[in-house]
């Protein structure tokens, strides 16, 4: 019966699109799996260009040299870069937007494959390096990183993407359950964050920025601070939290913190690229629900490198439309506080309770209740008392068929 129900759910996992059901940066693709069903030791197909870059080549055959103001621009190393949001990150780093103090820098796009580069990735531009690389091979990454400034982090190793088979997701769901160290989540990033230890970036922010996920934390709460905060704790994927994903999110970030690397972890909430563009809102004590495009993470990501302000901080982004962007994030990130502001002396019950009673008046819809969410289910179709494409709440039935 137990194997049964385990099948089940892996199967329910399999074909569920994350992006409708679950949080933020639990849409996974193709490319963020990086080489996880791989052994660590299993090589790379060589690039059949210049300009793409296999892991066992050393980094001094990388072409493209880019001068800046007299000297050579920093280069920044983007792991997962072909996904839907790295691919945006690079896009970012290479072309900031119009009213953001980001500096075009080189940027490392680390991927699978050179297939996936050249329709994800603007392969033309003269900043760009692209590289495979294994992100479970330790060398693989060291190679990477020679020579980088910073790191954004996009990777991960658990897909719902509608491009890999079902038996593809139910391996990956498998060994994200059963071999999590083993993980790009925790594996990979561990290799990347050793990379950048000791000195400052000459980008003047983190070393490292990391994209986890908002909730990550709940799982571990008290049942009555689950009871307390259900409008943040009793929404679909803390509720389910499928294969632990959310604690695999959660252990990736103690690596970073422990790893001696200057970092960021920026944990979005909802990625939804219908949301439109916005401000983004930053927040602590990982309370906050909302939805944040694509788009708006990804400038985030990119700007944490060039925010002094940034440094040792979590914060969760959710974004709010209608308001313009901030010209400066320095002003939003000087009222957080740092990790280890937050271990010493903890953010009061009283201070959290206020919190959460904004963040709440924030939720996207009418109802204002994300608690009462099913799996599938949108916040509209909860408006308008439609039910989800699982079913209702507590009643959620599987799907076996590829979805979009």
């Amino acid at each position: 019966m137990k194997t049964a129900l385990l099948l089940l759910a892996l199967s329910a996992l399999a074909a569920l699109p994350l992006s409708a059901a679950f949080a933020p940066s639990l849409l996974l693709t193709p490319s963020k799996t990086s080489s996880f069903f791989r052994s660590s030791s299993a090589p790379l197909p060589r690039a059949a260009s210049a300009r793409f870059i296999p892991h066992k080549h050393s980094t001094s055959r990388i072409s493209s040299s880019i001068k800046m103001q007299g000297g050579e621009a920093p280069l920044v190393v983007v792991a997962g870069a072909t996904g839907r949001l790295g691919s945006k990150v690079v896009a970012q780093l290479l072309s900031p937007d119009p009213g953001s103090k980001m500096q075009p820098v080189r940027v490392r796009a680390l991927v699978r494959s050179k297939a996936k580069a050249e329709g994800k990735l603007p392969v033309s531009s003269p900043l760009l390096e692209v590289m495979e690389c294994n992100l479970l091979d330790n060398n693989s990454v060291v190679q990477a990183c020679a020579g980088a400034e910073a790191a954004v982090w996009c990777a991960t190793g658990f897909s719902d993407s509608s491009e890999r088979s079902v038996l593809d997701k139910l391996l990956g769901a498998v060994r994200q359950q059963f071999r999590r160290q083993e993980s790009v989540d925790i594996a990979g990033i561990k290799s990347v964050a050793a990379c950048f230890r000791g000195g400052a970036s000459a980008l003047g922010g983190p070393r490292v920025v990391l994209c986890s996920s908002a909730g990550v934390t709940r799982t571990t709460w008290s049942e009555a601070k689950k009871k307390q905060y259900e409008g943040c704790a009793d929404i679909p994927i803390v509720r389910v939290n499928p294969l632990g994903v959310l604690d695999t999110k959660r252990e990736s970030e103690e690596v970073l913190r422990a790893s001696g690397a200057d970092y960021t972890v920026v944990r979005p909430c909802g990625l939804n690229d219908a949301w439109p563009q916005g401000r983004p809102l930053l927040s602590q004590g990982d309370m906050a629900v909302g939805r944040i495009s694509r788009q708006d993470a990804a400038r985030v990501l990119a700007e944490m490198l060039f925010e002094p302000l940034a440094s040792g901080k979590t914060f969760e982004v959710f974004a709010l439309s209608g308001y313009d962007k901030p010209a400066d994030n320095s002003q939003q990130l000087a009222r957080l506080r740092t990790d280890s502001e937050e271990a010493s002396s903890p953010t009061s019950d009283a201070s959290l309770s206020l919190l959460y009673s904004l963040l709440q008046q924030l939720v996207p819809g009418k109802e204002l209740a994300p608690n009462k969410l099913a799996m599938g289910q949108t916040y509209e179709q909860l408006d308008n008392g439609e039910r989800g494409r699982l079913g209702e709440r507590g009643r959620e039935r599987p799907q076996f068929e590829k979805t979009e």
